[in-house]
């Protein structure tokens, strides 16, 4: 089993200390690295500011294991088994995409343990009844009916064509689309799936052109629409392109290159975190420190400073205690606002940002919320 391995561990004193293992699960090879490493990279900055502080009760101090799950669900269930069988492990901030989320989320349930998704959308995870599950972003159906409707009433698009990657994330927010996108009166031309790790997509695009979208919907992550846009400009289809967080990426515009990215909107799990005073001071420090920032870097500081709240209250190196103090969380100030939970887990009032691709960057437009 092929597993990315991080470990941060910092130790002020001379003597032998007691660690408490916070696991890190994310895709962190592969096509999907960057924004995996983001979230690490987030992750990593909040456990060593704790580390700094002292230890988080008695003489324990907090290591971070960042695990690979490569975004593959069966790779996610190994990465699972493998932290849960660590006596030390008290809880996992993961994973990033929600086919691995779910499909790790009973094996955390079983052993007790925390699970914090600082990315994964889709509302049926926390419908499993998993009193171990929680999420500091907003779900695929807050964010896809705000899509829709930004659709239908800003950029009064009524007929549009549907892709989607037939993940659990992506045809779950494409299913959410659909369905808000046809109540407001919508019309959707086509509905078709693709796979990830797909190159070619000339015949599905070629189809789609034939059909004239205004709009063409991609609920996935970025690398394959990349190349969809590419190929579909080259084909001389116009119709705009848009997605959900999953593409909201810089290296979507290095994929589909800086003239045929132009123009694709996004939604995103709120507003850009450079209009939010209250994260000034992580954006200064992780940028001067890994370079532009992650699409998600700052959810996984979050999630992973409720984490660390929770074990120093907690007092003990024990996931029954730190579970229970994850569920007390009472308006925690994280750097993207305040965080609380539903009886599911699921983060209370988040809102959705809306981003277009202008002159090689996501241009925040506006804020959509709930």
């Amino acid at each position: 089993m092929a597993l990315f391995f991080l470990s941060v561990f910092l130790c002020g004193a001379a003597k032998k200390e007691s660690t408490a293992v916070i696991g890190l699960a994310a895709p962190l090879t592969g096509d999907q690295a960057y924004i995996g490493l983001g979230v690490l990279q987030g992750a990593q900055m909040a456990v060593e500011e704790a580390n700094i502080r002292g230890p988080v009760f008695g003489d324990t101090r907090l290591r971070l294991e960042g695990l690979d799950d490569q975004h593959n669900p069966t790779q996610a269930v190994l990465v699972a088994n493998k932290l849960v069988a660590n006596p030390d492990a008290v809880g996992v901030i993961g994973h990033f995409n929600s086919s691995c989320t779910k499909a790790a989320s009973a094996i955390y349930h079983e052993a007790r343990m925390v699970q914090i998704t600082p990315a994964s959308t889709n509302p049926e995870i926390s419908r499993q009844g998993f009193d171990t599950f929680f999420r500091v972003c907003a779900t695929d159906d807050v964010q896809a009916p705000a899509a829709a409707e930004f659709v239908w009433n800003k950029l009064g698009k009524r007929k549009i064509a549907i892709l989607d990657d037939q993940t659990t994330y992506g045809k779950g927010i494409a299913d959410e689309f659909q369905k808000r996108f046809k109540f407001l009166g919508g019309e959707v031309l086509l509905r078709n799936g693709i796979t990830q790790g797909e190159k070619d997509f000339t015949p599905l695009l070629t189809k789609v052109k034939s059909i004239a979208p205004e709009l063409i919907f991609y609920g996935g992550v970025y690398p394959e629409l990349g190349l969809l846009i590419k190929q579909s400009r080259k084909l001389g289809l116009t119709a705009a392109w848009m997605g959900g967080d999953g593409i909201f990426d810089v290296t979507l515009i290095q994929i589909a290159g800086l003239e045929f990215s132009e123009g694709t909107y996004s939604t995103m799990l709120g507003i850009d975190p450079h209009e939010l005073p209250s994260a000034k001071d992580f954006l200064t420090r992780y940028e001067a420190r890994y370079g532009p920032i992650g699409s998600f870097s700052a959810y996984g500081y979050d999630a992973t400073n409720v984490l660390i709240e929770a074990i120093r209250r907690a007092g003990k190196n024990d996931r029954e205690a730190v579970l229970k103090e994850v569920r007390n969380t009472k308006d925690f100030q994280g750097i993207l606002g305040p965080i609380n939970f539903d009886e599911k887990g699921d983060a209370i009032g988040k809102s959705v940002g809306i981003f277009k691709i202008e002159n090689g960057k996501f241009k925040f437009l506006e804020e959509m919320k709930p």
